[in-house]
């Protein structure tokens, strides 16, 4: 019997990697390949699309390499990307118009503000399922379209293309400027802050207020289906699906059922819980949005608590303040210590995202004494990403009523055994990492199976998945609790910074 083999492309935040998986979800090869992140100004973040095209293509050619294949033996390529992430390019030269505006990217907040006017920031949230915040596309394709001179009147005309990084990816992959197919994911369509939620099509009074038209919008298409075949060093194998990262993840992690959840850790960290085939609107501060469509079938909708800095932070800790040399030396530094000293630190960089989507606040280092050394700051960094991650889960049980009883885990911070732990401390119930680890590369290789018949339904996937590893909870509730508190207020004392309040 011949070998079935499937690829992944994962264009995230910092790096983008390819990914082949056989037909039992086991991996054969990887390559990854880290691009820049542009600073211009405080709060302000940006790629160079050109560039993240040019390793898409050299993690490609590598993967295939480690692997022994070529392209024809590919069945199918799926793609999985950073969400929110901006890139508007011209349609006959195939060229970014601006370096694409990243999801952590804080410049639209005013544009927010004056969009929610006397209606708050829950102005479209019936529609979309989101607030208005910085966090989300279409904000940031409306500022563009204010700053470039002309942009807007080549949109208007149809010269210009709107995408994330999964239309920007199929656009390249499957022709360019010669024929290439502009298209996104009902994944990705949801983070524009542009799609109803449940026409699952663009919403034109939406379109309208941002003053973005229609034209340069990409079509919404299902999360698993083929959208073209590719060209170049990938030619003639079926591009096959496409979803947001964190949905990706879901999927690699067989959440199919409703009540499963899963948290993903890497720059930041996004948990979210299947809700089945209804959205469910949030009043404590999540997203609502769709977690897949797969084909025809009626789409998958998830609650998600959306943290913008979890990994970012041990980054911080290693480049800005140099304590570090390596990420992974945080844990033996945490570790030498039994707790964080009385030290919390909130990293509010870019504003809070759930539960609190409050632009206005920044980081804070908080209960610092003469007591205090790096090993505890160490720890603190890593505590921060737990609490995040319980007042998700918080506002989770009051939207859903669903009570989580183990976390599915996934996400480059999940070696780091310490802040498993402590995590499941936190939580009070168990966290448990998969044999396979790289579920948002396997959730996209997972649909692009599924649209080409790879595999033939999520019950055949459902069967691959295997635990790994497993915390259980230590930590007694009293302290849990106090702890908690603690955490609380050092997230209060973060409010108010960037106008100046104290």
């Amino acid at each position: 019997m011949t070998d079935t083999f499937v690829a992944a492309i994962d264009q995230g935040t910092t790096s983008s990697r390819c990914i082949v998986f056989n037909q039992d979800g086991g991996i054969v090869a990887v390559d990854q390949r880290e691009h820049r992140q542009i600073f211009p100004r405080p709060g302000w973040v940006e790629h160079d699309a050109t560039e993240i095209w040019s390793t898409v293509q050299e993690v490609v050619a590598g993967a295939l390499a480690r692997a022994g294949l070529r392209a024809d033996q590919l069945s199918a390529l799926g793609i999985t990307n950073q969400r929110e992430t901006t890139v508007l390019w011209d349609r006959a030269t195939g060229r970014p118009v601006h370096h694409a505006i990243v999801w952590q990217d804080t410049r639209t907040a005013a544009l927010c503000e004056e969009l929610a006017g006397e209606h708050g920031q829950d102005r479209f949230r019936d529609t979309t399922g989101l607030p208005l915040a910085s966090y989300f596309s279409g904000p940031k394709a409306a500022w563009l379209l204010d700053r470039v001179p002309g942009l807007r009147e080549r949109a208007e005309r149809g010269e210009i293309a709107f995408g994330t990084m999964d239309s920007w990816l199929i656009w390249n992959l499957t022709g360019g400027t010669e024929g290439g197919v502009h298209v996104t994911d009902v994944t990705n369509a949801s983070r524009t802050l542009l799609m109803d939620l449940r026409t699952l099509q663009w919403d034109e009074a939406i379109l309208s207020a941002m003053n973005l038209p229609l034209a340069m919008l990409p079509e919404i298409r299902s999360s698993a289906e083929v959208y073209g075949t590719a060209v170049g060093r990938l030619a003639g194998v079926p591009v096959a699906s496409a979803l947001g990262d964190q949905q990706a993840a879901v999927f690699g992690q067989a959440c199919y059922e409703p009540g499963t959840a899963k948290n993903t850790y890497g720059t930041g960290s996004f948990l979210l819980l299947n809700t089945g085939r209804r959205p469910v609107p949030s009043k404590s501060g999540l997203i609502t949005t769709v977690g897949y469509r797969i084909g025809g079938a009626e789409p998958v909708y998830c609650l998600e608590g959306s943290i913008a800095i979890t990994g970012a932070l041990v980054q911080w800790f290693r480049d800005q303040l140099g304590i570090i040399r390596s990420a992974d030396e945080i844990e033996t530094l945490a570790a030498s210590v039994a707790d964080n000293g009385g030290a919390y630190i909130v990293p509010a960089f870019s504003g809070l995202y759930a539960p609190y989507w409050r632009a206005d606040a920044r980081g804070v280092v908080t209960g610092l004494t003469r007591y205090v050394t790096k090993a505890h700051l160490a720890r603190a960094v890593l505590e921060a990403t737990s609490w995040q991650t319980r007042e998700v889960v918080d506002a989770m049980y009051q939207d859903s009523g669903v009570a989580i009883t183990t976390l599915k885990v996934d996400g480059g911070m999940t070696a780091n055994q310490l802040l498993m732990q402590h995590q499941a401390d936190v939580l009070g119930v168990p966290v448990i990492r998969p044999r396979v680890s790289e579920t948002t590369c396997l959730g996209a290789a997972y649909a692009a199976g599924l649209a080409t018949g790879v595999w033939s339904d999520t019950d055949e996937l459902k069967a691959h998945w295997r635990p790994d590893v497993e915390w259980s909870p230590r930590m007694e509730a009293p302290v849990r609790e106090r702890e908690y508190a603690n955490w609380r207020k050092a997230v209060e004392r973060s409010f108010g910074w960037e106008n100046g309040a104290v």
